[in-house]
């Protein structure tokens, strides 16, 4: 593993966990937790949450892909902000996949679309409105959210894996949260991305592979609705309009957020903050655009 790498999950799981010192499971929120939707018991695991109002009923589906430089992350870090969706009214899947460098792409691609394969095939048990599936990813999740997406919208593009999604399967929305979505051959061997590539693909980010992993590129007609959003002190702020214009180019749906101002200076995934008020509105607008499309 790169300094580089070993560094972020250091600081990021000191950071999230400050954020999240005290936070319990919300009185209204079931969960159903350590769900196997893979081979792998330890890494393909889910949660599922779901407000207890609801009882079992059918529910429109969020699925959270979660963020962390494909080097950090996992279900536990984001279960608070999943909650904090549900108790919104949906059911939430949030789910862990394997990091690098210890599996390579397109691991954790393969991975994310088992999970919609896996919320599909279990609707009936989990309460899920399988018409109803929406997702939302940040950062480097957004990424792999997208990609899904293009997977799902252009079988030129879905050709090019040993992996499917799930056949005639479109999620009706996503959330793009302060999200990578190209990383170019012109950008520094010194920037985050760059160096964080180096662990998560298996050539280091050749150009073939920046090709691929390009999703302003493959954005298409077909691609799903999309809640675009940054914040005024996001690193990657300036990856957001060249991706709501390719997006508005090829005729998809998307409504653009840039959150905070000059009192208010909001960094790179502040909406996992749950007691932020600019969080929550976040999640309420996100949520809102969610329910344009049931």
């Amino acid at each position: 593993m790169s300094i580089t790498s070993s560094s972020l999950r250091l600081a990021f799981r000191r950071s999230d966990a400050a954020r999240d010192a005290g936070l319990t499971t919300p009185a209204d929120i079931r969960r159903f937790d350590d769900i196997v939707y893979g081979a792998d018991a330890e890494w393909e695991v889910l949660d599922v949450y779901r407000p207890r109002s609801a009882d079992m009923e059918p529910l429109p589906v969020i699925v959270s892909v979660h963020g962390g430089g494909w080097v950090y992350g996992s279900k536990e870090v984001y279960q608070f902000y999943c909650m904090d969706l549900a108790q919104r009214g949906f059911a939430v899947v949030n789910f862990s996949y394997h990091l690098a460098p210890e599996r390579k792409f397109p691991t954790q691609l393969e991975e994310t679309s088992r999970v919609f394969h896996w919320v599909l095939s279990h609707a009936a048990e989990y309460g899920f409105d399988a018409d109803a599936v929406f997702a939302v990813g940040d950062s480097a999740g957004a990424n792999l959210l997208g990609l899904f997406c293009a997977m799902c919208a252009d079988p030129v593009y879905a050709a090019a894996y040993a992996f499917s999604p799930p056949p005639g399967f479109v999620p009706r929305a996503v959330a793009f949260n302060c999200g990578l979505y190209r990383v170019g051959e012109d950008a520094s061997p010194l920037s985050l991305s760059r160096l964080l590539l180096g662990d998560y693909m298996p050539n280091r980010g050749s150009r073939e592979e920046l090709d691929r992993i390009d999703l302003i590129a493959h954005v298409c007609g077909g691609f799903p609705p999309v809640f675009l959003m940054t914040a005024n002190a996001d690193f990657l702020r300036e990856q957001a309009p060249p991706m709501a214009e390719r997006l508005a180019a090829v005729g998809v749906a998307c409504e653009s957020r840039c959150y905070g101002d000059a009192e208010n200076k909001l960094q790179h995934v502040f909406h996992c903050d749950i007691r932020n008020p600019s969080a929550r509105l976040c999640s309420d607008e996100e949520c809102a655009f969610f329910r344009r499309f049931l």
